[in-house]
């Protein structure tokens, strides 16, 4: 007859017993026996209400999920001839999408024999690194995929709001508790 290991529901070692025993346990207390270890010799299991038990990790999870931080990547794209106007717009919502939390991937597509100026795209895509600086910081360098050159940005990873007005008011000390006056800094005991 196979053995468990018994755990009861309030967390005491009942000990090892035979499977059947261990069921019959678990039923006169209108309880369910699961198995927590099948790898241990002899297997643990517990006696719990299963319904609850699985009601509550079901809680955990969608816990989890809610606090979970979906990061999506966005899309600029350019050409090697983009006009400033144009670039400025996209750089607008490059900036717009960082700060928001997304990542920013900035595509140049060249065609034809557009390819032979490799260097037109770098310098657009510094310009852009330089422009998106205080907002991103870049991911993944400048790199040539067939006809196309992209550079993915990050948004920076900054302070809370709360954090920064902590280190403005205190100069980034902390300070201890306040001296009484007419002390000149001694506090006697």
């Amino acid at each position: 007859m196979p053995q468990v290991r018994v755990i009861a529901e309030n967390g005491d070692q009942l000990g090892i017993m035979n499977t059947r025993e261990a069921v019959q346990l678990a039923r006169g207390q209108g309880l369910d026996l699961v198995e927590v270890a099948a790898t241990a010799d002899p297997p643990v299991c517990r006696i719990i209400d299963f319904g609850k038990f699985t009601y509550e990790q079901k809680k955990k999870a969608s816990e989890a999920k809610k606090k979970q931080v979906i990061i999506t990547v966005k899309e600029v794209k350019f050409r090697p001839g983009t006009d400033d106007h144009d670039y400025n717009f996209k750089a607008k919502h490059a900036r717009d999408w960082l700060s928001e939390g997304d990542k920013v991937k900035a595509t140049i597509f060249f065609r034809g024999r557009e390819i032979t100026h490799r260097e037109l795209g770098a310098e657009l895509l510094q310009r852009l690194e330089q422009d998106l600086a205080e907002v991103a910081e870049v991911e993944q360098r400048p790199k040539m995929e067939g006809n196309q050159m992209f550079l993915i940005f990050a948004p920076k990873r900054h302070k809370s709001p709360k954090q920064q007005q902590e280190a403005k008011t205190d100069g980034g000390v902390k300070q201890g508790p306040p001296v009484p006056p007419g002390t000149g800094g001694m506090v006697q005991s």
